[in-house]
């Protein structure tokens, strides 16, 4: 990592920076008494080392020219986004109380032009790789060794355009280019694999030209680790890692509920959810 991460809480775990982010998002969530928690909750672990181990910014110049792109595809994991970048100190922790409401930088849906920190505007399906694409063969041409990192979902590999883009990608050896495919097993329509079957995963987007790795999305170690394989790995290829996540990770009683791409949390269990998070790890 060549530049150094916002110098907020110094010396903070990167387990801590996970709990920080679920708390945020949990807060968020319970001023509007709805939100897309659970995927939140599951790509947290995700968000952490991305922004506290991967990423290169600063904190105050969200359009440094130098920085690595974090790319939200999937707009509707904003409230994971924002949650993370209050971590970051990219966004104000006071803001979190103004989730969804009106004249709001952070609404439900990420938009690029309200939030600082947010790269695109996404949640149209299928437009995000596509648009990593572009971006770095753009970089390319302006001999910039900044990061592009995508994140979309399993749902998301239904779109076809997905995989015009993965194709395009490696014909190009997008070397600078990551892709993180959030593989929670759930889509709007329910479960992914029931929707549109999508497996073998890890050998469909290997047959595609790109570097694989297949993980736990919820462990630490495994994602610092992946990271750093993509980063060093010597081929001119793009980079997918796969991350298997639990929806709702982290708070018990909605990890045991059934699962939806929009879960149902009563007015009294916010406290509970926040409660159940348990103390921040040592």
């Amino acid at each position: 990592m060549a530049e150094a991460v916002a110098p907020v809480r110094p010396n903070v775990s990167l387990a801590q920076r996970a709990w920080r982010i679920r708390h945020n998002a949990l807060r968020m969530a319970a001023v509007q008494g709805q939100g897309y928690i659970a995927q939140a909750l599951g790509i947290a672990d995700v968000l952490a080392v991305a922004y506290f181990h991967a990423l290169r910014y600063r904190a105050d110049d969200p359009h440094w020219e130098g920085r690595d792109r974090f790319l939200l595809s999937t707009g509707h994991y904003a409230i994971a986004l924002y949650a993370a970048l209050i971590e970051a100190g990219i966004i104000p922790e006071q803001e979190l109380e103004t989730y969804g409401s009106d004249a709001s930088r952070l609404p439900m849906s990420g938009m690029a032009s309200y939030t600082p920190g947010m790269e695109i505007s996404g949640g149209s399906l299928g437009q995000g790789l596509t648009i990593a694409v572009g971006m770095a063969l753009g970089l390319r041409r302006k001999n910039s060794d900044a990061l592009i990192v995508n994140l979309l979902s399993d749902g998301e590999l239904n779109e076809g355009a997905t995989w015009e883009a993965a194709m395009s990608a490696a014909h190009w050896r997008l070397d600078r280019l990551i892709a993180l495919v959030d593989v929670n097993s759930q889509q709007a329509d329910g479960p992914s694999q029931q929707m549109l079957g999508f497996e073998p995963l890890a050998a469909k987007w290997q047959a595609f030209g790109w570097h694989v790795q297949r993980i736990d999305g919820n462990d630490i170690a495994a994602l610092v680790a992946a990271f750093d394989a993509a980063r060093s790995h010597a081929q001119p290829s793009p980079r997918v890692i796969l991350c298997d996540t639990r929806m709702a990770r982290g708070v018990g009683f909605l990890e045991q509920r059934e699962k939806a791409h929009f879960i149902r949390v009563a007015a009294d269990e916010w406290q509970s959810a926040l409660g159940a998070l348990g103390e921040m790890p040592a």
